[in-house]
């Protein structure tokens, strides 16, 4: 048989059905929907005691997001490996890498967490310089109780990528709604039943990832399961499977560390616009995760279903399957921005900000919901199909020239020198994707990115 006709033969035949994709989907929507919910809940809830508080979550998640963005890259190059060796049908490398999974992610995150816990008024201090006393209070009191989270979240995203790579979203997507389910009932009890205020609503959170963690873990270990942990042993590590693991998880982890370090610097820029500034880009960023859980979820639809197809050798399939699921994505993506665009005004009076915070919130947020049905998806839903092929070194470059040069200088250069406020901080970025959407769009066409050996 020749290449060509090789290449042929596994069309006939779908790796995905309709259903099948569905099953994988429609789970995934909802956990997104419910994992942005938690952060709105927090700032929502938190909002009643005052901007200080709004402000003081909002830093403190910025750094948790970079913490934890990081971590989860490590659960990205997991499933990256589980999903190629099933795609091969390699069952015992498919078990053995889920179980190296666990040792990396156990070790990393029970390191950061015991740094974070020693260090974190000194963290603060040095991200965010001189701010309001009474926001770094806050922010310190959040930032400890987040850091004991940081081993569970980790548990979960290692559970939850391996349930992925095996089609099943949603042991995941029920793990995430008790989770939210635990979170806001916490929330309503610790911050208004006993006052507890931010340090409630911290509490409920680490609450919640406890059980997510703990529920998915068990989940795992079922016998059904291809790739439980079948003993013990198998957490001795492993040299070969976890080099495999970080040569997908470390590119994509400096990706996303550098992506939030620039985020960070953006933040300390926008923390000198005052507490309004700060309250609106909160309220923003909260209210315009929501309309991007299309992307979201198709981005973590891309690892399973183009991994699986790169695994069992079909290129076709996995280049069609990322198509289909980009598509899907740009769809969804112009329905909940159409949405967003229409209903900000009115949403932004939920969280109690000032007149002027306010104004800057739906002003930014307009331009947000424009410039997110075009780019946003090319940006960051179509680099997890470069990911499934190995190509986590080209990704990371591109979105670390582009965040460094676009969004982290321009956003300085708007405000500083042009004085477009808050806006020019937005701009920053809607400039960063169009540069991401170009170079991804170029390498996703080359099919440079399905000639990787991951495995």
């Amino acid at each position: 048989m020749s290449n060509a006709q090789a290449q042929r033969a596994p069309a006939a035949e779908p790796m995905f059905s309709r259903h099948a994709l569905v099953a994988l989907i429609l789970p995934l929507l909802l956990e997104q929907f419910l994992s942005v919910t938690m952060g709105m809940a927090d700032t929502l809830m938190v909002s009643g005691v005052g901007e200080a508080a709004v402000s003081s979550v909002s830093l403190v998640d910025s750094l948790n997001i970079l913490i934890i963005q990081i971590l989860s890259a490590l659960a990205t190059g997991g499933a990256v490996i589980s999903s190629q060796y099933l795609g091969r049908r390699d069952a015992d490398s498919a078990q053995r890498s889920a179980a190296q999974l666990y040792t990396v992610l156990g070790v990393s995150t029970i390191s950061v967490m015991i740094i974070v816990m020693v260090f974190s008024r000194l963290i603060l201090r040095l991200v965010f310089g001189r701010i309001d006393d009474d926001v770094m209070t806050f922010a310190q009191i959040y930032f400890l109780i987040s850091a004991a989270s940081y081993p569970f979240i980790g548990f979960y995203n290692a559970g939850a990528a391996l349930f992925r790579a095996q089609g099943n979203s949603r042991i995941s997507m029920l793990a995430s709604l008790v989770m939210n389910i635990i979170n806001i009932c916490g929330n309503a009890l610790l911050i208004y039943g006993f006052n507890l205020g931010v340090l409630g609503a911290a509490l409920a959170t680490l609450i919640g990832r406890i059980f997510a963690a703990v529920w998915v873990f068990w989940q795992q270990q079922q016998l059904e399961n291809p790739l439980r942990i079948s003993q013990w042993s198998d957490l001795k590590p492993d040299g070969t499977l976890i080099r495999r693991i970080l040569a997908i998880g470390i590119p994509s982890g400096l990706e996303n560390g550098m992506f939030q370090i620039g985020k960070l610097c953006v933040s300390s820029l926008t923390s000198t616009l005052g507490t309004a500034a700060i309250a609106a880009n909160a309220v923003s960023n909260s209210v315009s995760s929501m309309a991007n859980i299309p992307g979201n979820t198709m981005s973590l639809a891309m690892i399973p279903v183009v991994g699986r197809c790169l695994g069992a050798g079909d290129k076709r399939q996995a280049k069609r399957y990322a198509l289909l699921l980009l598509g899907i994505a740009v769809v969804g993506l112009f329905i909940t921005n159409a949405a967003l665009f229409v209903l900000i005004p009115w949403i932004s009076t939920l969280f109690h900000l000032s007149a002027e915070a306010t104004s800057m919130c739906v002003t930014v947020v307009h331009w947000f919901a424009i410039f997110s049905v075009f780019f946003w998806a090319t940006s960051f839903t179509l680099p997890n199909a470069l990911r499934s092929g190995g190509d986590a070194k080209f990704t990371m470059t591109v979105s670390i020239f582009s965040m460094w040069l676009f969004r982290v200088i321009l956003s300085y250069f708007f405000v500083l020198k042009l004085h477009m406020g808050l806006t020019g901080v937005w701009f920053g970025m809607f400039i960063d994707w169009i540069c991401r959407s170009c170079f991804f769009l170029l390498r996703f066409v080359s099919g440079k990115w399905m000639n990787h050996k991951v495995i």
